[in-house]
């Protein structure tokens, strides 16, 4: 398959022109150590399983005995029950080059298996660790929530200061009247490329819920298709990010209604300080069958430094009758009427700014589908505002020095 091209509209605005696939290459098998799992767990409380997979490979799957005997699998595909059907499930073949790498050098997919009528009281985590200097890393988690069955996933994905080239795929089907909520928090370090997809498929009267945090890497594009293929599936996708120093962050959405009375909203919010870039394009499409649809899209952005910039590109594409879609996208400074409100009362410039921020994260942080995953949000924000706040400080301290 030809690499893509920034002349391929599917491509475009990207930086894939810079990308050096020669540089990278898959590691052999890894083996767990003591240090692996760099992030505290603990907040999440009670977990039906853990799993890490470092460099693409599992080195860690544990679950609760109380998940285990409600059914739950959670593994190597290899060993799930009917792991082959998992392949494929979501999506019929892969959508880019690095779908196909994934598909050819993914070392070991994981599967999470969740039976029919199973409700799974507490999150099963996945933290995917890359820590392999020169690394193509291509993990790859596949998910089935069953019929009248319930699960929250969350995956985790942080590395360590190397250079390596990241291309995860999720494939996730939710069945008749199943609900999943799946979060994915990524948090790559600066030298990172990461190139991902996510593939939803909902049944009959399913429900999703997807929440994503894009905050690290160099160049971290996820593109999400969710499908909702039986009467009543409903997906919600969601999404807060922010971009610092010259880090890009794409995203590419796709929301296809391809059965009646079928749902989906969808709302991204990002911000943008330095000289930091984001891509949104998104697609609404609603098939011919798809009568009674409602569907709606939203992309927000504030730009924090006029050297960042957001290109935010929403489109319908509608082939029946009776139904009601809306999209809508902005790419703005800090709103000036509302910063002045704040300051009017005495509030500093650099702390209304801050408020304001927070205040325009906070529904995108309550989607978030568990509490821990929602502080996570709030602390990285916090870290990104505090460098910023003290950027800030410095800059009028040095200000005050040259007047006097």
């Amino acid at each position: 398959m030809a690499r893509p091209d920034t002349d391929e509209e599917v491509w475009r605005y990207s930086r894939i022109g810079e990308l050096d696939l020669d540089r990278y290459a898959p590691l052999k098998r890894q083996r767990a150590t003591q240090t692996v799992v760099q992030r505290d767990l603990s907040a999440f409380g009670e977990m039906s399983a853990v799993v890490v997979i470092r460099n693409g490979w599992i080195v860690e799957a544990t679950a609760s005995s109380d998940a285990v005997d409600a059914g739950l699998y959670a593994g190597p595909v290899g060993d799930a029950p009917d792991g082959e059907s998992l392949l494929g499930a979501a999506v019929d073949v892969p959508v880019d080059l690095f779908g196909h790498l994934n598909q050819a050098f993914g070392p070991e997919p994981l599967a999470v298996v969740v039976p029919d009528g199973v409700r799974l009281g507490a999150p099963v985590v996945v933290v995917v660790l890359t820590d392999g200097d020169g690394a193509a890393v291509f993990p790859r988690v596949l998910v089935r929530v069953g019929a009248d069955a319930s699960a929250d996933v969350v995956e985790l994905h942080t590395s360590t200061n190397v250079d390596a080239l990241v291309a995860p795929v999720l494939e996730a089907t939710v069945g008749r009247d199943g609900h999943l909520r799946h979060a994915l928090v990524q948090e790559l370090g600066p030298r990172v490329w990461q190139l991902g997809h996510q593939a939803f498929r909902v049944e009959k009267s399913g429900r999703l819920e997807a929440f994503s945090a894009g905050l690290g890497g160099d160049y971290a594009r996820t593109r999400t298709d969710c499908r909702l293929v039986g009467r009543g599936a409903d997906g919600r996708l969601a999404a807060a990010y922010y971009g610092e120093h010259d880090q890009t962050l794409d995203f590419r959405t796709f929301q296809d209604h391809a059965a009646p009375d079928t749902t989906s909203t969808l709302l991204f919010k990002g911000a943008l300080d330095g000289e930091s870039r984001s891509v949104y394009t998104g697609l609404i499409r609603v098939r011919p069958e798809a009568v009674r649809t409602v569907a709606h899209q939203t992309n927000r952005n504030v730009k924090l430094s006029s050297d960042a910039w957001a290109e935010s590109v929403p489109n319908l594409e509608i082939e029946t009758d009776d139904v009601v879609c809306s999209h809508a996208s902005t790419v703005s400074p800090v709103d000036e009427d509302q910063r002045f409100f704040l300051e009017s009362r005495g509030v500093p410039t650099v702390a209304a700014e801050r408020l304001l921020l927070e205040g325009f994260f906070e529904d995108v942080a309550a989607a978030s589908p568990h509490p821990a995953v929602a502080t996570m949000l709030r602390d990285a924000l916090a870290d990104r505002l505090d460098r910023r706040d003290a950027l800030a400080d410095g800059a009028s301290g040095s200000a005050g020095e040259g007047a006097a």
